[in-house]
């Protein structure tokens, strides 16, 4: 499945992705910002603690220029479902739940098969607490259920200090599957000019290992579907995610980076592999890898996680 990029902004390029092997896409990110930066709940995030640091008010971009509109979004939605067969998912970037999560219904109206809805916030304040900031994720999503009738898949992050408590009641709340995880981006400093600058990098296959072990420790024990975007690149990348018990594996970076091409490389890499092990389908290897026929996980990564320390014991007497 191809992931939320700028990859999706023109029709002609999804169409490709659909010729190319892509089961699904998953379009650019409608943000909060663009719809309603002057309501009261999003000025309440975006300027806590700014009373404090007045300068921080200028890392934020010009919301005036950057608002596209999010009635084109609306209507690229139906020009992209009109153009292709393969699944068409929405995709809503917020942090509050305001009048803003009403386009979750308009994506619905406008076609979308199904709504990535991304909860993009970077606590600051020391008295926020977690279970503060909890509960407001948790709203957004049951305010977005209540809008929508369309399967919701939540985009995490993977800085909840009890994450497997959190994902079963992102379920209970209403989300139908949980897309593991979220890449924030960090900052860096120009001391050239003495600024905070933004800096992307794409990711590599190195970033994988972090959602492919807790895909493989929620498999099974939480009910819902499991999407692995971060660190896909190759047709083995894949292979590990269905694995650990994804049912999607998500693709940006390499399409970025080495074209729209690589979609059918990947699968012929994909299809190679099995047909030389025999695999009929990937539902065979779906979660055979995962942490679901352990009886204490915890116990089992506190053995992984030692293994890796001695392993460099060998290494460290050489030295």
């Amino acid at each position: 499945m191809i992931s939320a990029s700028p990859l999706s902004k023109r029709v002609d390029t999804v169409r490709r992705m659909e010729e190319g092997g892509a089961a699904a896409v998953v379009l650019y990110s409608l943000f909060e910002e663009q719809i309603t930066h002057e309501s009261h709940a999003l000025d309440y995030y975006l300027t806590r603690g700014t009373d404090s640091y007045a300068e921080s008010l200028s890392y934020f971009p010009d919301l005036e220029h950057y608002n596209v509109g999010p009635h084109e979004y609306l209507e690229h939605v139906r020009k992209v479902k009109n153009a292709v067969d393969i699944p068409v998912i929405g995709s809503l970037n917020g942090v509050s739940s305001g009048g803003w999560v009403e386009y979750a219904h308009m994506i619905e109206q406008a076609g979308a098969d199904a709504l990535e809805l991304n909860i993009y916030y970077l606590p600051t304040d020391p008295f926020l607490s977690s279970a503060e900031l909890e509960e407001v994720y948790l709203t957004l999503l049951r305010d977005v259920r209540a809008q929508v009738r369309l399967p919701i898949a939540l985009k995490l992050s993977p800085f909840f200090s009890a994450l497997p408590y959190m994902a079963r009641r992102f379920v209970d709340a209403g989300a139908n599957g949980l897309v593991l995880f979220n890449r924030f981006y960090q900052p860096d400093f120009d001391l050239e000019h003495l600024e905070v600058v933004p800096s992307l990098e794409l990711s590599s296959s190195a970033d994988l290992r972090l959602p492919l072990r807790w895909i493989a420790m929620l498999y099974g024990r939480i009910a819902a579907d499991f999407a692995l975007t971060s660190g896909v690149h190759t047709g083995q990348d894949v292979l590990k995610a269905m694995m650990a018990g994804a049912n999607v594996a998500m693709v940006a970076s390499e399409l970025l980076a080495r074209g729209l091409p690589r979609i059918g490389q990947i699968l012929n890499e994909m299809t190679g592999w099995m047909e030389e092990r025999e695999y009929e389908s990937v539902e065979q290897m779906r979660g055979s890898m995962s942490q679901h026929a352990v009886a204490e996980p915890a116990a089992f990564e506190r053995a992984n996680y030692m293994r890796a320390l001695t392993s460099y014991d060998r290494q460290a007497m050489l030295v």
